[in-house]
Formats: C-alpha cells, sequence, structure tokens
C-alpha cells in the first residue's frame, strides 16, 4: 500500500504562466550555448562519457533526454508539483501509474470517467489483481466503500463525458484520513484552470495530447508528483518500463505550452457562448457544462478551480438528430480527441467509450442522443453557424 501524508490545503491561487519557468537558459545552457530561444529537440538515443566513471548527467534517452527534462520541468512547475514524467501517451502514463500498486489491492474509482480509463481497470488491472469500485465520487458517503485492502482513489473532474464535480480538497480529507493515495485526472481543466496538488492531490494525470499540446498534433501523458518517494517510485518505472516520450514530441508539447493561457482563454469564451445557445435550441433537451450556474457542481468548482474550461456535454431529441449533426458539420469536425485549438465533435457511445458495457453508459447517461463537444479558437459566430445548419433535420433524412 503506498500512502504517508498527501499535502493538505485548498488554497486556490492565481494562475502563473511559466512556460520559461525553469527557464530555457537554465537548463539550454547546460548543454547549448546558441542562445537558442526554441529549446533544442536533442535528437539522440545514447550519450558519450567523457570517461569511466564520467558523465554529462545523461547517458540514455529511454530514462532522460535534455528536451524531455524540459518539458518535466515546466509541467511540474505549472502544476506546482516537485516532479513531472512525460509519457508517450496519456494511457502510458496510466499503465506505470497502476504499476505503484500489487495484486490484491482496491481502487476507488469515478463511474463516469473516460473509457479508455474503464477498458484498463477492467481488461488489464483486474486481470493483475486489482479490485475496482465504481461510484459516484462525489457522494457523502464515500468512506463507505472505503476497505483495509483500499490504497487509492481515484476521479476526473470534471468527468468525461458527462462533466461531473467531485470536490478535491474534501477528498483528500478522506484520503488522507485513511492514508490512500488521491489521484486526480486534470486533462479537462488544464493546470491553467485547476491544480490539484495544492488541494491534496498526491498524484495528477494528464494526457497531453489535449490542452498542454493544444494543436491535434502529437500523443503525450504526464504524472505529477509533489513527493519525493512518489517521484523516486515512477521514475524506476518510467526507466524500466521505458514509455518515456521521445525528444521530438517532447518539443511539440513545449511549443504548446507557450500558448496554453491564450488558448485556454479563448477556447473558454467560445464554450460559454456556445453552451448558452445549446440551452435554447429546441432540439436540444439538456446541456452539461460546468460554467452554467444550474450545474449541480458550479459552486465547487467555481471554489477549486480558476474556470470551467471548454468541454460540452448536451442532449439532443432522438439518436437521429445525434447522427445527422456528426454527418452535417463543416467547420466542426467529427473525430476523437479534444483540446486542441479545432473544434471537434464526438460521439462518446461509438468513440471514447465503445468499450463500456451498454448498461453501464446508460447509467452514467451516456445515450445515443449524446454529443460531447470540444471547443477550439476558431470564431464563435462561425461555430454557432456550424452548429445550427447541423442540427436543421430535413423532413426527410
Amino acid at each position: 500500500m503506498h500512502g504517508g501524508d498527501p499535502v493538505a490545503g485548498g488554497v486556490v491561487v492565481k494562475y502563473r504562466v511559466e512556460t520559461n519557468c525553469v527557464s530555457n537558459n537554465q537548463l539550454a545552457s547546460q548543454c547549448d550555448n546558441t542562445g537558442s530561444i526554441s529549446f533544442p529537440i536533442y535528437q539522440t538515443a545514447t550519450f558519450a562519457h567523457p570517461g569511466v566513471g564520467e558523465s554529462t548527467g545523461y547517458d540514455y534517452s529511454r530514462q532522460q533526454n535534455p528536451t524531455r527534462e524540459q518539458l518535466e520541468r515546466v509541467v511540474a512547475s505549472l502544476e506546482n508539483g516537485i516532479d513531472a514524467l512525460a509519457f508517450s501517451s496519456g494511457m502510458a502514463a496510466i499503465a506505470v501509474m497502476l504499476e505503484l500498486f500489487k495484486p490484491g489491492a482496491h481502487i476507488i474509482s469515478s463511474r463516469d470517467l473516460y473509457g479508455g480509463m474503464i477498458r484498463y481497470f477492467d481488461k488489464i488491472s483486474i486481470k493483475n489483481g486489482l479490485t475496482i469500485t465504481y461510484l459516484d465520487t462525489s457522494t457523502p458517503n464515500l468512506e463507505d466503500f472505503i476497505k483495509k485492502e483500499t490504497v487509492a482513489i481515484f476521479i476526473e473532474t470534471p468527468t468525461n463525458p458527462m462533466m461531473n464535480i467531485t470536490d478535491i480538497q474534501k477528498t483528500a480529507e478522506i484520503a488522507k484520513k485513511h492514508n490512500l493515495l488521491l489521484i486526480v485526472d486534470n486533462t479537462f481543466l488544464s493546470p491553467y484552470f485547476q491544480n490539484p496538488l495544492d488541494l491534496g492531490a498526491d498524484i495528477v494525470l494528464h494526457s497531453g495530447t489535449k490542452f498542454l499540446g493544444g494543436h491535434n498534433d502529437t500523443l503525450a501523458g504526464f504524472l505529477i508528483v509533489k513527493r519525493k518517494d512518489l517521484s523516486e517510485e515512477l521514475r524506476f518505472l518510467i526507466k524500466t518500463i521505458g514509455s518515456g516520450l521521445a525528444p521530438f514530441d517532447s518539443w511539440l508539447v513545449l511549443r504548446g505550452v507557450k500558448t496554453l493561457a491564450v488558448r485556454m482563454e479563448a477556447c473558454q469564451k467560445n464554450a460559454i457562448t456556445i453552451a448558452n445557445w445549446l440551452i435554447n435550441h429546441p432540439k436540444v433537451t439538456k446541456v452539461y457544462y460546468v460554467g452554467l450556474k444550474d450545474h449541480p457542481g458550479y459552486e465547487i468548482n467555481k471554489n477549486q478551480s480558476r474556470g470551467s474550461g471548454s468541454m460540452i456535454t448536451f442532449q439532443v431529441d432522438c439518436a437521429k438528430t445525434a447522427l445527422h449533426v456528426l454527418k452535417s458539420v463543416k467547420l466542426i469536425r467529427f473525430a476523437e480527441s479534444l483540446g486542441g485549438v479545432e473544434t471537434l465533435i464526438t460521439y462518446p457511445t461509438t468513440q471514447t467509450h465503445s468499450d463500456v458495457p451498454l448498461e453501464e453508459r446508460e447509467k452514467n447517461g451516456i445515450l445515443e442522443t449524446t454529443l460531447r463537444l470540444s471547443t477550439g479558437i476558431e470564431h464563435v459566430d462561425d461555430l454557432i453557424n456550424d452548429l445550427e445548419q447541423a442540427l436543421e433535420i430535413p423532413d426527410k433524412v
């Protein structure tokens, strides 16, 4: 079992744009003297040694590479952690993280979460001897589900795709009381809007493919921690398993992070406008957006974050309407993923959550009428016009 004293607190600090936090100068000066503004791509698998027992600080890129190291320092700073580890994908980060736990360990998880995470839990983790309890982690009786074998609580907030909110600080207090790890997937809000470590989480997870990269052009994943023991364990695992992010992909995410603040603001501004427009459309029956005041988690999210992000899920009146929208959008693209500068619309029932059993999907509110929208930075009028024409269903379809 892994536990210890997760950091308590709950003070929401003002976001600092620190793309040069461990400034390019500090690390680049160790390995480059050109004055390059863009951090160099060290596209090498191995590093030469000055002599026996001597090292430049780098040995082999599976263990560490200067470009990946710079990215990790930046992301650690953005999440106020002591260390960040960059992986080849979000799922690679999850796979390594779960190696912290031994067979027989029990994990409590949000019921509504990314379908790939559910697939990994159900098809891989259970096979490897872990047990998982899915529940609404915002429930007041969360402690009733803790067993002597419980080692961790895993939450998404907001959840994917139904935008449910869990109180991070209250959950962290429960985790600390029972010597459990609290793991928070912060992909949807990014470190620009939310910092779970400051609220008591032990591990923060990101699919860096999404908002951190921001351009739908590379895969990446991150684990960020605020405890030295977790850093050391995870460093051993990433080196041993070999799932670290490649130098060029590290550089792409470094480039993406430089515009994180302006992208998040632009995407959120579009999302707020679109969510309010969707509410009034006759073919839309429900809108799930944490920036709407009637959202059940609005106040909690407001207290623990600095924004509501750019993810919207909505229900339309029938499956025919949903399919027509997916076929008819033009500027908006029908595709998986999220968090890029392009607006994407996703059909969870056949895409992100296709491997989740139908009964579980429906229990979580994922129906044939459910659509998920990741708003980008296009002009909001163009996005609304595209949605409006896509929602116009001809008499004969």
